[in-house]
């Protein structure tokens, strides 16, 4: 039987968010093995979560022409490809090439949400908008968890570079598996442009993302609130598994299932936010909310530390639940507020200052890190931005 349109984007969207989220998830859990292969200290895998997310920032920044150029669907296996010849970078024994190989994850991770909110904005009926959107993101937490589970465990059984290059096969089938739907969801693209290549080095980028963050009033706001999240979502995804070891004294296994469930969290809170965001018909709002709640579990997840087990494993699922729960909401309402024509543009240049955040976060929690001897502070001014953005944006009436 043939699948409806929305049924066929929703399907593979969700396969590559999937499947790279899998792939990438499986940096950060790794990085106590990558850090001492490298010869770096641990919390330097902050800094290859930044590269990562400089990739994501210069594809979005000038990957608007390759989506146009080459259609949704096509741009989603273009950066598959991306992540599989960075997952073995990362492989090799040497810092350099494994940072280079952070960056192409980077650059094969970005397209994931321009091309992904530009085919369901197209095909999503409007009353299950934010479910369906939530449905897709939730492939992120899933990829996550499914790392989290597989990952440690293959790296015991096969060793390193054997389990990198299984995920990099991984990566490459589910490449081949998108291809039946490329013609049918491509059939309608943007403006050809042969050129798009040398958009990759364009310097008015950046001038034309901040431009169409200005096509509506509420996009500055709802902007800046995700870019409050990505500190908080990129900072609790380098560090968490290197804190359950190096502070709290987990094994890498362990750690994993910790992990594993800090994604599963986010995977159930991202379905049933994006449903009670339907309902309500308040997502902005609900967003603001949020912010406040993920600032609480992070919070709960420092004073949590010497309690018994049980009691990390819960803060753990409420810190998934709330700083990785929002982002289907926020696409949703994204591409609400997008003037048709510049949904895909919109939603880069939204993720662009996103992850430029997520660039930032790890960045200065490692800082904090290093300066202050230990994990609490680091992430109780995590949770401080985001208490401090989510009472800004509620005492903000225009939107309402």
């Amino acid at each position: 039987m043939k699948l409806p349109l929305w049924g066929s984007a929703l399907s593979a969207t969700l396969l590559v968010q999937v499947v790279s989220s899998f792939a990438s998830a499986a940096i950060p859990l790794l990085g106590p093995i990558f850090t001492q292969r490298w010869g770096l200290p641990p919390e330097s895998i902050g800094y290859v979560s930044a590269v990562v997310s400089i990739g994501i920032c210069w594809c979005l920044a000038c990957g608007g022409p390759m989506l146009d150029h080459h259609g949704p669907v096509r741009t989603l296996q273009f950066g598959l490809a991306s992540i599989g010849l960075g997952m073995v970078f990362l492989a090799q024994p040497v810092a350099v090439i494994g940072l280079l190989g952070a960056l192409l994850v980077g650059l094969g991770l970005a397209p994931n949400n321009p091309a992904g909110s530009k085919l369901l904005m197209s095909a999503a009926p409007a009353r299950h908008r934010n479910l369906i959107f939530s449905i897709r993101q939730a492939g992120v937490p899933l990829g996550g968890a499914i790392a989290g589970v597989s990952v440690a465990p293959a790296v015991v059984a096969l060793g390193l570079a054997p389990t990198i290059w299984l995920i990099a096969v991984i990566v490459i089938l589910s490449l081949l598996a998108v291809q039946p739907f490329q013609k049918r969801l491509d059939s309608e693209k943007g403006p050809m442009n042969r050129a798009w290549p040398r958009n990759f080095l364009s310097p008015s980028a950046l001038l034309r993302s901040a431009k169409v963050i200005r096509s509506h009033p509420s996009l500055p706001l709802i902007t800046g609130i995700g870019v409050s999240f990505s500190i908080a979502q990129a900072s609790v995804q380098a560090f968490t598994a290197t804190y359950l070891v190096t502070q709290l004294g987990k094994d890498l296994t362990e750690a994993g299932y910790f992990v594993a469930v800090l994604l599963a969290g986010s995977t159930v809170s991202r379905i049933f936010l994006g449903w009670l965001a339907d309902r309500w018909g308040r997502g902005l709002l609900l967003l603001c909310l949020l912010s406040l709640g993920t600032s609480a579990a992070l919070v709960l997840l420092v004073w949590s530390a010497a309690a018994p087990s049980w009691i990390v494993y819960v803060s753990v699922a409420l810190v998934g639940a709330t700083s990785l729960g929002w982002n289907g909401i926020y696409m949703a309402e994204l591409a609400r507020l997008s003037p048709p024509a510049l949904i895909g543009d919109v939603t880069s240049a939204a993720n662009l200052f996103g992850f430029a955040g997520s660039v930032c976060g790890p960045l200065l929690f490692a800082l904090v890190v290093r300066q202050s001897g230990g994990f609490d502070w680091p992430y109780l001014l995590v949770a401080g931005q985001l208490a401090a953005c989510g009472i800004f944006s509620l005492s903000r009436r225009g939107w309402r």
